[in-house]
């Protein structure tokens, strides 16, 4: 399974409530979940066809980077997760448009593995 992942972090939950608003997405919420994160999750299971996450995240956030700033979000408290559940190898790879769209962008890109 591959866990996909937006992070922004939140200063307190005004700015949560002000990022759904800005992004018009609703978050995920997870079980006991602080809201010192905004999150939008997206999960691929084993059997489902590739998830352009990169681009999905950025077209989702790049409009919105003024609105975001204006209310004090930088893009360092923005971050793109990829967490891999694998069995025997863990091999992924990201091609160069979407690393140099990240780093265009200020958008640090986190990579978690863990064996099944």
């Amino acid at each position: 399974m591959n866990y996909y992942r937006l992070y922004i972090h939140c200063k307190n939950d005004e700015f949560y409530h002000q990022i759904t608003e800005i992004l018009l997405i609703e978050p995920t919420i997870f079980d006991n979940e602080i809201k010192t994160c905004w999150c939008y999750a997206i999960d691929e299971k084993d059997e489902d066809d590739y998830i352009d996450y990169i681009n999905i995240y950025l077209d989702l956030i790049e409009p919105k980077f003024p609105e975001l700033e204006r209310i004090g979000i930088e893009r360092s408290d923005i971050s793109i997760w990829r967490i891999y559940e694998y069995q025997h190898q863990c091999s992924m790879e990201i091609n160069p448009k979407e690393m140099k769209r990240l780093g265009n962008n200020g958008i640090t890109l986190c990579i978690d593995c863990f064996e099944k």
